[in-house]
């Protein structure tokens, strides 16, 4: 919506100042939400964030949804000709996928850098109608250079919308409500999966419309719907929660209240930093990022390796075109549930480590089964288990770096690489299903298999380390007899004693 005039401190009416330490997210968090709160301050809490919850969490799933849609159907204009008719080979087809990467991996850090200074309410809509009119135009496209080309101008134009997103979100949810949320979009992702082949099976029934070919119509309709999804979102998307108009205004000053409850004494808000480059530094050398970061380059060979090629597996099983296309939905409509329901456990409890290590065990048995056997139900069962293990792991680890990282540009930072990573081994999952393997692809099943034990293993060596890590501020704390320095609070940010580690 449009801006109103920023809550400022002194119309916030708070009753008291927010004296404790921040909520450890190793505990329930309603149990510190109840003794934080007067009764009356609860239910407003609950009002805002369901308001919250019904307006600015749709907007940015069905940004998401667009943004993985328009990104991987490529795949579905594949198998509906495009390959044929522009006289790719396997080869050219693998670059025409990666191209899109190149530049989408150099644009996430500068745009989540850039993303408070220009404002997410301009730079999160600008992203999604200039990548929208890309893909209607890639629907002109009549050569393999063409193509490359229309993919490194997507690439650029997406790249800063999922780091983007992930950011912009925990400038309205505190820290134990974010996986659910972040879940809530990235699952979107999953049911784009299941769109794609809906929607693919529907527009390519359109060959030879305005003697036009059917995948043709892939990109017009489908990029046509994102144009008109940025536009709107020019008047959806608030600045921040002390410029929404969806919210009242005891409901602004409420929620800017309560981010501050996930710092110590409410010492900082993140609207409030000023960018410096050892903010930067800082995110770049933390530990529990660097080890989050290996973990997520593994995610993303394995999300991405079965999210292009699952139509291509799928098609070896025989069926026909729009047959193939209707069982790529299943596995992902199946993630989405789960993924769902892990992130419930997850911020309930506290515990991404464990929940990431579970859906990737989960995942790895996927994709032992693909690997071990060519029998069409044991592939498609294993289908299932592999996308929604990966699918349910992604939001764990992309809520852990947000959660672990305080100060506005070093959340940035950190948030932005963790994409850099993902869409790093999204790069080299494209060419682990070469149709030359096909359809036995061992080789590529078993980088995958590779990939998910490293997830499960770097997820562990974190989890040891933040235990460590709180231990230490525990006995930090204890010298000072409990006593809260905010003094110190913009120096350390998430490395202050009184700041405790989700893990």
């Amino acid at each position: 919506m449009g801006s109103d005039q920023p809550v400022h401190a002194a119309q916030m009416g708070e009753k008291r100042q927010a004296a404790s330490i921040a909520p450890s997210s190793l505990e329930p968090p309603h149990q510190h939400d109840s003794s934080t709160f007067t009764p009356e301050e609860w239910a407003l809490d609950k009002a805002a964030v369901r308001r919250l919850d019904y307006t600015v969490l749709p907007v940015c799933a069905v940004v998401y949804l667009l943004n993985f849609l328009d990104r991987s159907k490529i795949g579905n204009a594949k198998i509906a000709g495009l390959a044929v008719d522009l006289k790719l080979t396997p080869h050219q087809y693998l670059v025409c996928i990666t191209a899109s990467y190149i530049l989408y991996i150099a644009a996430e850090v500068p745009s989540n850098l850039l993303l408070k200074k220009v404002g997410p309410n301009i730079l999160i809509p600008l992203m999604v109608t200039t990548w929208g009119l890309c893909c209607c135009f890639t629907g002109f496209v009549r050569s393999y250079g063409d193509l490359v080309a229309a993919r490194l101008i997507l690439g650029l134009l997406e790249g800063g919308l999922f780091p983007g997103l992930v950011l912009y979100l925990s400038m309205f949810y505190r820290r134990h409500e974010l996986q659910t949320r972040i879940s809530l979009f990235f699952s979107a992702a999953s049911l784009s999966g299941a769109f794609s082949g809906l929607l693919a099976a529907a527009i390519v029934k359109m060959d030879g419309l305005g003697g036009k070919e059917g995948w043709r119509y892939i990109f017009f309709l489908e990029g046509g719907v994102t144009v008109v999804v940025g536009i709107a979102c020019f008047f959806l998307l608030p600045r921040s929660p002390a410029h929404t108009r969806f919210l009242t205004p005891e409901q602004r000053a409420h929620v800017v209240r309560r981010l501050k409850l996930d710092s110590p004494a409410g010492a900082s808000n993140d609207f409030d930093d000023k960018f410096s480059w050892r903010e930067v530094r800082m995110a770049a050398t933390s530990p529990h990022v660097l080890l989050i970061l290996v973990a997520l380059f593994g995610n993303g060979i394995t999300l991405y390796g079965f999210s292009y090629f699952t139509p291509s597996i799928v098609s070896a099983f025989g069926y026909s075109t729009i047959k193939t296309q209707l069982l790529t939905v299943p596995p992902f409509v199946c993630a989405f549930l789960l993924t769902m329901v892990n992130a419930v456990i997850s911020d309930r409890y506290g515990r991404r480590g464990l929940c990431a290590i579970l859906m990737s065990l989960l995942a790895l048995v996927g994709y032992i089964m693909f690997n071990q056997s060519l029998t069409m139900a044991v592939r498609y069962t294993a289908l299932f288990l592999a996308i929604t293990g990966v699918y349910s792991t992604s939001p764990a680890l992309v809520t852990w770096l947000p959660n672990n990282s305080s100060g506005h540009y070093r959340k940035a930072t950190a948030v932005a690489f963790g994409f850099v990573m993902t869409n790093s081994g999204g790069i080299a999952s494209t060419w682990l299903f070469p149709s030359t393997q096909g359809p036995e692809y061992h080789q590529a099943s078993s980088v995958l298999i590779a990939m998910t034990a490293m997830i499960i293993v770097f997820c562990a060596l974190n989890l040891a380390y933040l235990r460590h890590a709180n231990r230490k501020k525990a006995e930090r704390r204890a010298e000072t007899g409990g006593v809260i320095d905010t003094s110190t609070w913009h120096l350390e940010g998430d490395r202050h004693p009184h700041f405790i580690y989700s893990y």
